[in-house]
Protein backbone atom coordinates (compact mmCIF):
# COMPACT_ATOMS: atom_id res chain seq x y z
CA UNK A 1 0.00 0.00 0.00
CA UNK A 2 1.25 3.23 -1.25
CA UNK A 3 2.06 5.71 1.70
CA UNK A 4 0.03 9.06 2.12
CA UNK A 5 1.79 12.20 1.30
CA UNK A 6 0.84 15.91 2.24
CA UNK A 7 0.27 16.11 -2.01
CA UNK A 8 -2.30 13.79 -1.55
CA UNK A 9 -4.17 15.29 1.26
CA UNK A 10 -3.58 18.91 -0.31
CA UNK A 11 -5.26 17.35 -3.53
CA UNK A 12 -8.63 15.73 -1.71
CA UNK A 13 -9.03 19.06 0.37
CA UNK A 14 -8.58 21.33 -3.02
CA UNK A 15 -5.98 23.73 -1.25
CA UNK A 16 -2.30 23.59 -1.34
CA UNK A 17 0.51 21.28 0.46
CA UNK A 18 1.35 24.31 2.22
CA UNK A 19 -1.76 24.86 3.55
CA UNK A 20 -1.60 21.30 4.81
CA UNK A 21 1.84 21.75 6.55
CA UNK A 22 0.12 24.84 8.36
CA UNK A 23 -2.70 22.66 9.99
CA UNK A 24 -0.37 20.31 11.06
CA UNK A 25 2.16 22.16 12.72
CA UNK A 26 0.35 25.91 13.00
CA UNK A 27 -3.23 24.87 13.32
CA UNK A 28 -4.23 28.00 15.15
CA UNK A 29 -2.56 30.24 11.60
CA UNK A 30 -5.84 28.34 9.55
CA UNK A 31 -9.34 29.48 8.96
CA UNK A 32 -12.02 26.99 10.64
CA UNK A 33 -13.40 26.17 7.89
CA UNK A 34 -10.20 25.11 5.51
CA UNK A 35 -8.83 23.40 8.70
CA UNK A 36 -12.09 21.71 8.88
CA UNK A 37 -11.53 20.39 5.13
CA UNK A 38 -7.83 19.54 5.63
CA UNK A 39 -8.50 17.49 8.71
CA UNK A 40 -10.99 15.45 7.34
CA UNK A 41 -9.20 14.31 4.15
CA UNK A 42 -6.37 13.53 6.26
CA UNK A 43 -9.14 10.89 8.65
CA UNK A 44 -10.16 9.98 4.76
CA UNK A 45 -6.38 9.04 3.67
CA UNK A 46 -5.13 7.42 6.78
CA UNK A 47 -2.45 10.19 6.67
CA UNK A 48 0.31 9.66 9.19
CA UNK A 49 3.39 12.17 9.25
CA UNK A 50 7.14 11.69 9.74
CA UNK A 51 6.76 12.95 13.58
CA UNK A 52 10.56 12.17 14.04
CA UNK A 53 11.55 14.11 10.28
CA UNK A 54 9.22 16.95 11.24
CA UNK A 55 10.94 17.15 14.48
CA UNK A 56 14.36 17.30 12.86
CA UNK A 57 13.96 19.72 10.81
CA UNK A 58 12.14 22.07 13.51
CA UNK A 59 14.20 21.84 15.95
CA UNK A 60 11.16 20.55 18.28
CA UNK A 61 8.30 18.74 18.06
CA UNK A 62 4.28 19.71 18.95
CA UNK A 63 4.41 18.40 21.68
CA UNK A 64 4.80 20.35 25.28
CA UNK A 65 5.74 18.60 28.81
CA UNK A 66 3.63 18.64 32.08
CA UNK A 67 5.41 18.28 35.59
CA UNK A 68 3.14 17.80 38.77
CA UNK A 69 3.95 17.01 42.41
CA UNK A 70 1.33 14.42 42.94
CA UNK A 71 -0.88 13.33 39.76
CA UNK A 72 -2.57 10.99 42.39
CA UNK A 73 -4.13 14.39 43.70
CA UNK A 74 -7.32 14.51 41.93
CA UNK A 75 -6.21 18.45 42.39
CA UNK A 76 -3.87 17.95 39.97
CA UNK A 77 -5.78 15.63 37.40
CA UNK A 78 -8.06 18.27 37.28
CA UNK A 79 -5.49 20.59 36.01
CA UNK A 80 -3.75 17.91 33.62
CA UNK A 81 -7.26 17.53 31.86
CA UNK A 82 -7.18 21.17 31.18
CA UNK A 83 -3.62 20.59 29.92
CA UNK A 84 -4.57 18.37 27.24
CA UNK A 85 -8.22 19.57 26.57
CA UNK A 86 -6.22 23.32 25.27
CA UNK A 87 -3.11 21.74 23.24
CA UNK A 88 -5.59 19.46 21.87
CA UNK A 89 -7.19 22.53 20.32
CA UNK A 90 -4.25 24.05 19.13
CA UNK A 91 -2.58 20.73 17.67
CA UNK A 92 0.09 19.95 20.71
CA UNK A 93 0.49 16.56 22.26
CA UNK A 94 1.32 16.53 26.51
CA UNK A 95 3.83 14.09 27.82
CA UNK A 96 3.35 13.77 31.65
CA UNK A 97 5.66 13.89 34.21
CA UNK A 98 5.13 13.09 37.96
CA UNK A 99 7.48 14.38 40.45
CA UNK A 100 6.27 13.04 43.56
CA UNK A 101 7.08 16.04 45.04
CA UNK A 102 10.58 14.32 44.50
CA UNK A 103 13.58 17.12 43.27
CA UNK A 104 15.79 14.32 41.32
CA UNK A 105 12.41 12.85 39.61
CA UNK A 106 11.53 16.23 38.65
CA UNK A 107 15.11 16.77 37.09
CA UNK A 108 15.02 13.28 35.40
CA UNK A 109 11.67 14.33 33.85
CA UNK A 110 12.80 17.72 32.78
CA UNK A 111 15.45 15.71 30.91
CA UNK A 112 13.00 13.37 29.19
CA UNK A 113 11.20 16.49 28.05
CA UNK A 114 14.03 17.78 26.45
CA UNK A 115 15.33 14.93 25.30
CA UNK A 116 11.88 14.81 23.16
CA UNK A 117 12.22 18.25 22.28
CA UNK A 118 9.18 20.24 23.60
CA UNK A 119 8.00 22.98 22.67
CA UNK A 120 7.48 24.03 26.28
CA UNK A 121 7.22 22.87 29.75
CA UNK A 122 4.40 23.38 32.73
CA UNK A 123 5.74 22.57 36.04
CA UNK A 124 4.21 22.63 39.43
CA UNK A 125 7.87 23.01 41.27
CA UNK A 126 8.70 20.41 44.07
CA UNK A 127 10.99 23.16 45.93
CA UNK A 128 11.53 26.70 45.86
CA UNK A 129 14.58 27.33 43.73
CA UNK A 130 13.48 28.21 40.45
CA UNK A 131 16.75 29.20 39.15
CA UNK A 132 17.13 26.19 37.65
CA UNK A 133 14.28 26.30 35.50
CA UNK A 134 16.17 28.77 33.50
CA UNK A 135 18.34 26.22 31.94
CA UNK A 136 15.15 25.09 29.89
CA UNK A 137 14.55 29.03 28.60
CA UNK A 138 18.71 28.58 27.63
CA UNK A 139 17.75 25.50 25.72
CA UNK A 140 15.07 27.50 23.64
CA UNK A 141 11.89 25.74 25.66
CA UNK A 142 9.27 27.96 26.98
CA UNK A 143 8.35 27.36 30.41
CA UNK A 144 4.87 28.55 32.41
CA UNK A 145 4.40 27.61 36.29
CA UNK A 146 1.19 26.30 37.18
CA UNK A 147 -0.15 26.90 40.92
CA UNK A 148 2.82 28.41 42.01
CA UNK A 149 3.49 32.38 41.66
CA UNK A 150 6.78 33.47 39.10
CA UNK A 151 9.45 35.46 41.34
CA UNK A 152 10.34 37.33 38.41
CA UNK A 153 8.61 39.54 35.64
CA UNK A 154 10.55 37.29 32.79
CA UNK A 155 8.65 34.18 34.16
CA UNK A 156 4.77 33.09 32.92
CA UNK A 157 2.83 31.70 36.00
CA UNK A 158 -0.65 30.50 36.83
CA UNK A 159 -1.61 30.25 40.45
CA UNK A 160 -4.46 30.51 43.37
CA UNK A 161 -4.14 32.79 46.30
CA UNK A 162 -2.98 30.51 48.49
CA UNK A 163 -2.90 33.45 51.13
CA UNK A 164 -5.98 33.96 50.97
CA UNK A 165 -7.31 30.80 50.96
CA UNK A 166 -5.60 30.14 53.81
CA UNK A 167 -7.18 33.03 55.48
CA UNK A 168 -10.77 32.09 54.75
CA UNK A 169 -10.14 28.73 56.24
CA UNK A 170 -9.26 29.81 59.47
CA UNK A 171 -11.41 32.70 59.67
CA UNK A 172 -14.15 30.77 58.79
CA UNK A 173 -13.44 28.33 61.74
CA UNK A 174 -13.30 31.72 64.16
CA UNK A 175 -16.86 32.60 63.01
CA UNK A 176 -17.44 28.86 63.94
CA UNK A 177 -16.54 29.30 67.70
CA UNK A 178 -12.85 27.22 67.23
CA UNK A 179 -11.03 27.55 70.07
CA UNK A 180 -7.93 25.73 69.74
CA UNK A 181 -6.90 24.98 65.64
CA UNK A 182 -4.66 22.48 64.02
CA UNK A 183 -2.66 23.03 60.93
CA UNK A 184 -2.03 19.61 59.07
CA UNK A 185 0.09 20.14 56.43
CA UNK A 186 2.93 18.93 53.94
CA UNK A 187 6.66 18.79 53.29
CA UNK A 188 7.85 22.61 54.40
CA UNK A 189 9.34 22.80 50.84
CA UNK A 190 6.29 23.01 48.98
CA UNK A 191 5.17 26.37 48.76
CA UNK A 192 1.53 26.01 48.75
CA UNK A 193 1.59 24.63 52.19
CA UNK A 194 4.32 27.80 53.34
CA UNK A 195 1.30 30.43 51.64
CA UNK A 196 -1.61 28.63 53.51
CA UNK A 197 0.08 28.80 56.87
CA UNK A 198 0.42 32.43 55.91
CA UNK A 199 -3.05 32.93 55.53
CA UNK A 200 -3.87 31.30 58.97
CA UNK A 201 -1.76 32.63 60.78
CA UNK A 202 -3.18 36.32 59.42
CA UNK A 203 -6.60 35.28 60.46
CA UNK A 204 -5.53 34.64 63.71
CA UNK A 205 -3.97 38.03 64.09
CA UNK A 206 -7.15 39.80 62.41
CA UNK A 207 -9.19 38.48 65.04
CA UNK A 208 -6.86 39.30 67.72
CA UNK A 209 -5.46 35.94 68.83
CA UNK A 210 -1.49 35.19 68.78
CA UNK A 211 -0.28 33.81 65.20
CA UNK A 212 1.52 31.39 67.20
CA UNK A 213 -1.81 29.47 68.97
CA UNK A 214 -2.02 27.58 65.27
CA UNK A 215 -0.24 24.21 66.28
CA UNK A 216 0.92 22.39 62.94
CA UNK A 217 0.89 18.90 62.35
CA UNK A 218 3.44 18.11 59.41
CA UNK A 219 3.01 15.52 57.78
CA UNK A 220 5.76 13.67 54.61
CA UNK A 221 3.21 13.33 52.26
CA UNK A 222 -0.50 14.79 51.01
CA UNK A 223 -2.33 11.87 50.86
CA UNK A 224 -5.31 10.44 52.63
CA UNK A 225 -3.15 8.09 54.48
CA UNK A 226 -1.23 10.82 55.77
CA UNK A 227 -3.98 12.13 56.43
CA UNK A 228 -5.32 9.11 58.66
CA UNK A 229 -1.98 8.70 60.13
CA UNK A 230 -1.80 12.60 61.67
CA UNK A 231 -5.70 11.16 62.83
CA UNK A 232 -3.97 8.61 64.96
CA UNK A 233 -1.40 11.06 66.31
CA UNK A 234 -3.79 13.83 67.52
CA UNK A 235 -6.08 10.77 69.03
CA UNK A 236 -3.09 9.35 71.03
CA UNK A 237 -2.57 12.79 72.70
CA UNK A 238 -4.62 14.43 76.08
CA UNK A 239 -6.69 16.92 73.68
CA UNK A 240 -7.73 17.32 70.02
CA UNK A 241 -8.46 20.84 68.77
CA UNK A 242 -11.39 22.34 68.33
CA UNK A 243 -11.13 22.72 64.75
CA UNK A 244 -8.74 21.62 62.40
CA UNK A 245 -7.71 23.56 58.84
CA UNK A 246 -6.04 20.62 56.19
CA UNK A 247 -3.99 21.87 53.13
CA UNK A 248 -5.07 19.70 50.80
CA UNK A 249 -8.70 17.62 50.73
CA UNK A 250 -6.80 14.63 50.53
CA UNK A 251 -5.43 15.26 54.30
CA UNK A 252 -9.05 15.77 55.41
CA UNK A 253 -10.68 13.54 54.07
CA UNK A 254 -7.88 10.83 55.57
CA UNK A 255 -8.46 12.85 59.21
CA UNK A 256 -11.94 12.91 59.00
CA UNK A 257 -11.85 8.83 57.99
CA UNK A 258 -9.38 8.81 61.50
CA UNK A 259 -12.16 10.92 64.13
CA UNK A 260 -15.00 8.91 62.76
CA UNK A 261 -13.51 5.47 63.29
CA UNK A 262 -12.30 6.56 66.78
CA UNK A 263 -15.95 7.87 67.40
CA UNK A 264 -15.19 11.54 67.49
CA UNK A 265 -17.92 13.79 65.98
CA UNK A 266 -17.42 16.08 63.25
CA UNK A 267 -18.36 19.24 63.60
CA UNK A 268 -19.41 18.65 67.38
CA UNK A 269 -16.56 17.88 68.28
CA UNK A 270 -14.12 19.00 65.91
CA UNK A 271 -14.79 21.44 62.51
CA UNK A 272 -12.45 20.09 59.71
CA UNK A 273 -11.79 22.35 56.37
CA UNK A 274 -10.18 20.97 53.86
CA UNK A 275 -8.55 23.04 50.57
CA UNK A 276 -9.00 22.44 46.93
CA UNK A 277 -12.45 21.06 46.25
CA UNK A 278 -11.95 18.09 44.88
CA UNK A 279 -14.66 15.60 43.82
CA UNK A 280 -14.65 13.26 46.87
CA UNK A 281 -15.29 16.46 49.20
CA UNK A 282 -18.77 16.59 48.93
CA UNK A 283 -19.39 12.93 48.26
CA UNK A 284 -17.73 11.90 51.69
CA UNK A 285 -19.28 10.24 54.97
CA UNK A 286 -19.59 14.20 56.36
CA UNK A 287 -19.10 16.59 53.08
CA UNK A 288 -16.35 18.48 53.48
CA UNK A 289 -15.89 22.34 53.80
CA UNK A 290 -12.88 23.09 51.65
CA UNK A 291 -11.36 26.11 49.87
CA UNK A 292 -11.90 25.87 45.96
CA UNK A 293 -9.19 26.32 43.29
CA UNK A 294 -10.41 26.73 39.70
CA UNK A 295 -8.07 23.57 38.56
CA UNK A 296 -9.74 22.99 35.38
CA UNK A 297 -9.09 26.83 34.98
CA UNK A 298 -5.52 26.87 35.27
CA UNK A 299 -4.35 24.15 33.41
CA UNK A 300 -6.37 25.72 29.96
CA UNK A 301 -4.81 29.56 30.72
CA UNK A 302 -1.16 28.30 32.07
CA UNK A 303 -1.20 26.09 28.34
CA UNK A 304 -2.45 29.13 26.52
CA UNK A 305 0.10 31.42 27.62
CA UNK A 306 2.76 28.47 27.02
CA UNK A 307 1.50 28.13 23.75
CA UNK A 308 1.39 32.03 22.76
CA UNK A 309 5.01 31.90 23.81
CA UNK A 310 5.87 29.13 21.91
CA UNK A 311 4.43 30.34 18.39
CA UNK A 312 4.29 33.79 19.17
CA UNK A 313 8.40 34.45 20.44
CA UNK A 314 8.41 37.77 19.14
CA UNK A 315 5.10 39.25 20.15
CA UNK A 316 4.40 37.00 23.39
CA UNK A 317 4.50 39.73 26.75
CA UNK A 318 4.92 37.32 30.24
CA UNK A 319 1.94 37.16 32.52
CA UNK A 320 1.59 36.48 36.17
CA UNK A 321 -1.99 35.50 36.72
CA UNK A 322 -3.39 35.25 40.06
CA UNK A 323 -6.99 33.47 40.77
CA UNK A 324 -8.73 34.00 43.94
CA UNK A 325 -10.42 30.65 45.88
CA UNK A 326 -13.92 30.15 47.21
CA UNK A 327 -15.09 28.88 50.87
CA UNK A 328 -17.45 26.12 50.18
CA UNK A 329 -19.30 25.70 53.68
CA UNK A 330 -20.34 21.79 54.27
CA UNK A 331 -21.20 19.65 56.55
CA UNK A 332 -17.83 19.79 58.56
CA UNK A 333 -17.89 22.95 59.95
CA UNK A 334 -20.19 24.29 62.51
Amino acid sequence: MATVSIKDVAARAGVSPGTVSNVLNRPEKVAGGTRTRVEAAIRELGFVRHGSASTLRAGHSRTIGLSVIDIGNPFFTDVAAGVEDMASERGYAVILGNSSGSRLKEERNLLVFAEQRVRGVLITPSDEDLGRLERLRERGIALVLVDHPAERSSQCAVAVNDVTGGAMAVGHLLRGGAGRIGYVTGPAAIRQCQDRRRGAEQALAAAGRDPAELREIAMPAMTAKAGQQAAEKLLAEDTLPDALFCANDLLALGMLRGLLQAGVRVPDDVSLIGYDDIDFASASTVSLSSIRQPTYQLGRVATELLLDECDNPDTHAHQQIMFQPDLVVRESTR
